[in-house]
């Protein structure tokens, strides 16, 4: 079946790397069981190989780069100057997946999370915080494509439970799928109007530009909320984030080498532009359909902002 012209746009602006579309890639299962045997990587044999993937750099750094916060580049090839840790335990949030040293962002993303799950305990019992980014940004080793400057953080559908999570269960509870078996809507059996009401919350605040979740649950958004809807522009179908939805801030002031994507399109979304995600061709894929012999290449440095090769080959 032949995509029309706007599904192919779509599609290329995603695998040219595009920040118009840069949405997240996830894995098919974006919350995959941690361990609590993590096991340090081995020393890069060559870590100046220009050939090399970038992630193999940034996926080795444990630590961030000390200076003044600055997200560097693309939310999909860019890198973080400064990042600071979400405590994996807070008063209103729990980091999930500590094995996986994700839980880093600009400081304005923490503040965010911090005050959201604040605000958010009028409609639910805390947050669940999966990846936001690695100590230094850059591409990851698994998982995702975007993640990459400190401004996007994964939050799990599920609610935070009433105790401290032990180690083990931060690594190997899992997260509830909210859609239905056949992806044309959310499940009845796991799906509560709340969950509308906490994304309402999030996407109110200025600092958000957009929120992805998977078109079912968008589909559901759009008729759970009530006369108050121009937030609903900010909340963008995409592929996966059945389990998460994922929260992106806008550039911060203090970081010129930002790349800011395009503002939201005017209108809710929440007519024939939810069509496209569920047309055949669209429906079952977990990922963007990849135009035939154009496989995305992993990122080197040299496709990384120049400031991205100072930030990571620091000790």
């Amino acid at each position: 079946m032949m995509l029309a012209p706007c599904r192919w746009l779509v599609i290329a602006l995603f695998l040219s790397g595009s920040t118009a579309f840069a949405g997240d890639a996830d894995s098919p299962d974006p919350t995959p069981p941690g361990t609590l045997d993590a096991t340090p990587l081995p020393p890069l044999a060559n870590p100046n190989d220009p050939s090399l993937p970038a992630k193999e750099l940034f996926g080795r750094k444990l630590k961030p780069f000390a200076g003044p916060a600055h997200a560097i580049g693309g939310y999909a090839d860019g890198c973080l100057e400064g990042g600071t840790e979400l405590p994996i335990s807070g008063p209103a949030w729990q980091v999930m997946r500590l094995s996986r040293n994700r839980n880093w962002g600009h400081p304005k993303l923490v503040a965010f999370l911090e005050s959201f799950a604040t605000r958010a305990k009028s409609v639910w019992n805390g947050l669940l915080v999966g990846d936001m980014s690695q100590p230094r940004g850059g591409p990851m080793l698994t998982g995702h494509s975007s993640h990459q400057i400190g401004l996007d953080a994964d939050i799990w559908f599920k609610p935070m439970p009433d105790h401290v999570l032990s180690r083990e269960e931060r690594e190997f509870d899992s997260a509830i799928n909210m859609v239905a078996s056949d992806r044309l809507g959310v499940d009845p059996a796991v799906w509560t109007p709340a969950r509308t009401e906490l994304l309402h919350i999030a996407a109110g605040d200025p600092l958000v530009s957009r929120i992805f979740v998977n078109a079912a649950i968008k589909k559901q958004m759009c008729k759970d909320a009530g006369l108050e809807r121009a937030w609903l522009a900010k909340v963008r179908p995409w592929f996966g984030h059945a389990e998460h939805f994922h929260v992106r801030l806008n550039c911060p002031a203090d970081s010129p080498e930002c790349k800011p994507q395009p503002p939201v399109e005017t209108g809710e979304g929440c007519g024939h532009e939810l069509d496209y995600w569920f047309s055949e061709s669209v429906l079952h894929h977990e990922f963007p359909p990849e135009e035939p012999g154009k496989a995305k290449p992993g990122l080197t440095l040299a496709k990384l902002p120049h400031a991205c090769r100072r930030v990571v080959m620091a000790p």
